[in-house]
């Protein structure tokens, strides 16, 4: 079987569906599956810097992306994704699926223009489409307008939480099939013997909390002496950050966008995750993230969260709030016996609910039930 993953947004700059596709296409792969994502890139260089303000990942593409276009910054949902809107998208996509003949695409955030709504149109094969966010999404009303008639294409509906699945149906209504976010789970965490650390994964976008975190930090150093590793922000806007709101860098590291390898390791060192995301979060994609290495979490009291985090693998507090976001902070940090038995719990929790084998597994009991395929050898339905 062959599938293309297609997504909206840009390789070069990371984002929880980004990271998604790259998980999905190496986990389907493990089974036999030939997959290949087709989405944006920035090459570096003059027109890269003036389009995109922060810093992206530039280097050779992975075998497996096939890049369709530039991207731009377009405001959605609290957030600032790179998105492909580039007119030569649409010749790209029409010779790449005349090519590549897949058995099946897979279309994360299926409504976005120009890369998912180009798949909808020229499609000849099962499509497969997975919504992510949450939200109002108002820029729905807009897109049901001039393309909604193309969601009749799809062939199975999937949601990654019963928050995107609301906020999809409010103007897409019908069935969809929840199946979570998934986490590569590392072969080895122990929740103890950790460097006296704790991490913020996001980039940075006004609900992602950041600015909170940072009011909140000085008294959490001067209290717990650890130091805090920012991961995912731009460290130029970090440091914006840092000046405007006057808090000084001591005990911070602005470590900017790491591969995955390395976000793994700095999560497998720190004694907690903190994630002070004020809303719009359908899936705590960075709470799972954490939970597989054995790694606590506070984080604040959303609903995308709460769906995720449990009593006994994490600390939820109230968003938007520096002062109870300290003291849950200083409080497990203070508190080892406690930080380590939540490690232990949230490790089981991402084992049981979250790991990629079993949601790629299920991934590929939906492409077998519309194909016919096996999926067992990839191309094998090619004459």
């Amino acid at each position: 079987m062959k599938v293309g993953i297609v997504v909206p947004f840009s390789w070069s700059y990371w984002g929880g569906v980004v990271e998604h596709a790259e998980n999905q296409a190496r986990s389907l792969e493990a089974l036999g599956v030939e997959a290949k994502i087709l989405l944006g890139n920035d090459p570096p260089g003059k027109l890269t810097r003036m389009l995109h303000p922060r810093t992206g990942r530039h280097g050779a593409l992975p075998a497996n992306v096939i890049p369709l276009g530039r991207s731009v910054i377009v405001p959605a949902n609290g957030s600032l994704p790179n998105i492909v809107l580039s007119p030569a998208s649409f010749p790209r996509m029409k010779r790449i699926l005349r090519r590549e003949r897949f058995d099946v695409l897979h279309l994360h955030e299926p409504m976005t223009p120009a890369i998912c709504v180009e798949a909808l149109v020229l499609a000849e094969c099962p499509v497969v489409a997975t919504w992510h966010a949450a939200g109002e999404l108002r820029w729905m009303k807009h897109a049901l307008h001039f393309w909604g008639f193309l969601a009749d294409r799809v062939d199975h509906r999937i949601a990654v939480s019963e928050q995107a699945r609301l906020s999809a149906a409010q103007y897409l209504p019908g069935d969809y099939d929840v199946i979570p976010n998934g986490v590569m789970i590392p072969p080895h965490a122990d929740p103890g013997e950790r460097e006296h650390s704790v991490v913020f994964i996001g980039r940075h976008d006004p609900r992602k909390g950041l600015a909170v975190l940072l009011r909140a930090w000085p008294e959490i150093h001067r209290r717990t002496g650890a130091r805090l590793r920012l991961v995912g922000a731009d460290p130029l806007q970090a440091r914006f950050l840092l000046t405007r709101l006057r808090v000084p860098e001591d005990g911070i590291d602005v470590l900017g966008i790491l591969t995955d390898d390395e976000l793994t390791g700095e999560l497998l060192r720190a004694k907690a995750l903190v994630s002070p995301a004020l809303g719009g979060e359908s899936f705590g994609m960075v709470l799972t993230r954490a939970f597989a290495c054995a790694t606590p979490v506070v984080a604040s009291d959303i609903p995308g969260y709460a769906a995720v985090a449990t009593p006994e693998t994490a600390v939820l507090v109230p968003p938007g709030e520096p002062e109870p976001l300290t003291e849950a902070v200083v409080a497990l940090l203070g508190d080892e016996e406690r930080r380590r038995a939540l490690g232990e719990a949230a490790r089981r929790l991402a084992q049981e609910r979250y790991g990629w084998d079993d949601v790629a597994r299920r991934l590929l009991g939906v492409y077998r039930l519309l194909t016919g395929v096996s999926g067992e050898v990839a191309g094998a339905t090619r004459p």
